[in-house]
């Protein structure tokens, strides 16, 4: 019998799992900033939603509310001066609400995190009221806000 040779062609089982070992490294470093780098621009949309919400209020007051009330989210989006999705109360992984106080010229705007933690959609809740300065806290909890002078009491102003 005489000895043939083959001549074997693709990559053997240690080019594979070396590939494999390195893929594996790559994505340990770079999920975590992927993650970060989402809650960062949820936390930007909110906050930019929370702008949207005081203009719309802002519009209200000086035209439908006659310059003495403020209105709910819902309401606003019935006006058309916020979009639907952002009316509906959910928008970019936070949950939105805009309660008017008593007396109806007071109103509090509040953006909350669905979930947070590495894993979840931001780190910060945020607020604003009629004066127009958003603030932010650490948490899933709002910033507090007084339903009778719509003063913030919690957080720290961010803009």
């Amino acid at each position: 019998m005489k000895g043939t040779t083959q001549n074997q062609k693709g990559f053997s089982l240690v080019e594979l799992l070396v590939v494999v070992i390195i893929v594996a490294i790559v994505a340990a470093i770079a999920i975590p900033s992927l993650l970060a780098s989402r809650r960062a621009a949820n936390e930007a949309s909110a906050i930019s939603s929370l702008r949207t919400i005081h203009s719309a209020q802002a519009t209200y007051f000086g035209t439908t509310g006659g310059n003495t009330t403020y209105t709910s989210l819902a309401a606003l989006g019935t006006s058309g001066l916020v979009d639907t999705v952002l009316a509906a109360g959910a928008k970019s992984g936070y949950n939105f609400t805009a309660a008017v106080g008593t007396p109806t010229s007071v109103y509090c705007g509040t953006a909350v995190p669905t979930s947070t933690g590495i894993t979840g959609t931001g780190d910060r809740s945020f607020a604003v009221s009629q004066p127009g300065v958003i603030y932010g806290i650490a948490g899933g909890a709002a910033p507090t806000c007084s339903n009778t002078t719509g003063a913030i009491t919690s957080g720290s102003p961010i803009q």
